[in-house]
């Protein structure tokens, strides 16, 4: 006899229909310029319609191609419109449905909204959702194919940013500084996808086929195809570990900047794109990633409508009227239980997408806990090789070159003391163009930092390192009553220790000043200040 709830519930689970759970694929938000906001918005529409109408399996309603309210029903190929104008504010808004052609039970839902608000360019968005009861969705994300309808007859702008079919191509110094300075607009709002040509005069990757990838991404991704020499001036701008060259292909995502974590911004090396099998991995992975970023960026009532709330809302106006007209019982009661109905719907789905939400949050701290546990792990390792390297009477870090320029430092950083060393982006910024000209000196110290310093706190030997002469005139110090907390990677520090030169000047040419702490869990150095005197109360 079994004990076991689960076995005793098994006969009756077998018999009980599967769970079906809606998934958002991908969002879609951006505005269409014009003079004739009400004609550009009016073409928008009648765009999805017609993509709508070969997908319904039918004919749609006359009140469709009139841009009015309608519903159309076929048997698992419905699609719900409805045209809202209330005040100063006119909507449209259509939801389709499309059962998918290989896969049973899987049914992809389409959410379009159009709308035009006083003296504002007409707004567009859109949602892909899926309604599945597979329980590993497997699926390479596509934006439909009205998107490029209305960007190649409307033009679609995301932020400032006018959407682009095909690729866009780089090739000179020139073209190479627009897409800098795209690629650090804190207000860019989609991934660039840069993928780079190893050879001059080629026209596409041998293995990745941009104009394909460009299409599947429009709306949520950028897609650049940076030749030879434009790849070069992004390699003198960025250093080495944040820019791409060689054939190899980086993900930007939005906020990045010079003082970017390169291991944000995910790098596949040309060796990772040989075979068109790789190129598929690839191609498959930047397009979840696209779609996976359209969702975490864009907010829900505010860059994208649900067609749900306008349609709550066009049942709310619809009541409203029919009290102000004095209706009969009957027809506001059924007005009534057709809102109750859209409301019940709305709260089944909510909760749906809570479920959803819930289970991707947990994937992402399970992962995030793996990665931090390998983290640890391989930051062991190197010490373990290091402790190795030194027993042989090698110095790992006798021939480091330290840099001659401000410039070259954050490269240098990433390059020679990862694992060991890190700069918080203040530091980072502190950096970028400081008064204080001894970068060179500056780098010695960091040096020291992740090298003595960090041995003798992975050794618990704290205290030995106050006072500590680092080079004539330097010393390292604890901050004291001067220490103060900082955030980095989502945790929280104290600055409690602190390098600096002699003589109590404040002089910002003169005065170095490299506050720190030591974090035991990953084992690094974390750099929260430099080079600069940090202001305070006292100061």
């Amino acid at each position: 006899m079994s004990n076991s709830m689960t076995d005793a519930l098994s006969p009756l689970a077998s018999r009980m229909p599967r769970v079906v759970r809606e998934h958002e694929v991908l969002r879609v938000a951006g505005w269409m310029p014009g003079d004739d906001a009400a004609a550009i918005a009016s073409t928008a529409i009648g765009e999805v319609i017609r993509w709508a109408q070969k997908r319904c399996g039918g004919q749609l309603p006359p009140e469709a191609w009139e841009r009015k309210s309608f519903q159309y029903l076929a048997g698992g190929r419905n699609s719900s419109c409805v045209h809202l104008q209330s005040g100063t504010s006119d909507l449209w808004a259509i939801r389709a449905d499309d059962p998918d052609k290989t896969v049973a039970e899987r049914v992809w839902t389409t959410e379009v909204i159009v709308g035009l608000l006083p003296d504002q360019p007409a707004k567009f968005s859109a949602r892909l959702l899926v309604s599945t009861p597979e329980t590993d969705l497997q699926i390479e994300p596509h934006t439909p194919g009205f998107i490029q309808q209305v960007v190649e007859n409307c033009r679609l702008f995301s932020g400032q940013k006018l959407l682009s079919v095909a690729p866009t191509v780089y090739e000179t110094d020139a073209d190479a500084e627009d897409l800098i300075d795209y690629l650090i607009d804190p207000s860019r709002r989609l991934p660039i996808f840069v993928v780079t040509l190893a050879e001059s005069g080629q026209a596409d990757h041998p293995m990745l086929d941009t104009a394909a990838l460009s299409r599947a991404m429009l709306g949520i991704g950028h897609v650049a195809l940076l030749h030879p020499a434009a790849a070069q001036r992004l390699t003198d701008r960025f250093g080495r570990f944040k820019s791409v060259f060689g054939g190899a292909a980086r993900a930007y995502l939005p906020g990045f900047s010079d003082d970017a974590d390169p291991y944000i911004h995910r790098l596949v090396l040309a060796s990772q794109l040989d075979t068109a099998e790789d190129a598929a991995r690839a191609t498959r992975w930047m397009r979840q990633l696209a779609a996976q970023e359209s969702i975490l960026r864009t907010k829900l009532g505010h860059d994208v409508l649900t067609f749900a709330t306008i349609h709550n809302a066009n049942l709310q106006l619809r009541q409203q009227n029919l009290r102000e007209e004095d209706a009969s019982a009957s027809d506001q009661l059924v007005a009534a239980n057709d809102r109750i109905d859209a409301l019940e719907k709305q709260v089944a789905s909510l909760g749906a997408e809570q479920d959803y939400y819930i289970s991707e949050y947990e994937k992402e701290r399970t992962r995030a806990e793996l990665s931090e546990a390998q983290a640890q792990k391989s930051a062991y390792r190197i010490q373990h090789l290091t402790d190795q390297i030194k027993a042989k009477g090698d110095d790992p870090d006798q021939n480091i070159a330290v840099p001659a320029s401000w410039q070259e430092l954050r490269a240098w950083c990433d390059e020679q003391l990862a694992g060991r060393l890190v700069l918080t982006p203040n530091a980072h910024h502190g950096a970028r163009n400081p008064v204080f000209t001894d970068v060179e000196t500056t780098a010695r110290c960091l040096l020291w930092l992740a090298s003595e310093c960090r041995e003798k706190r992975i050794n618990g030997g704290g205290g030995s390192i106050n006072n500590v002469t680092i080079m004539e005139g330097i010393q390292n110090a604890s901050c004291g009553t001067d220490s103060y907390e900082f955030d980095w990677n989502g945790r929280r520090f104290s600055a409690d220790w602190h390098i600096k030169n002699g003589g109590n000047t404040r002089d910002p040419m003169r005065c170095l000043r490299i506050y720190y702490c030591f974090d035991p869990q990953t084992q690094q150095i974390i750099v929260s200040d430099m080079p600069a005197h940090r202001r305070t109360g006292a100061t």
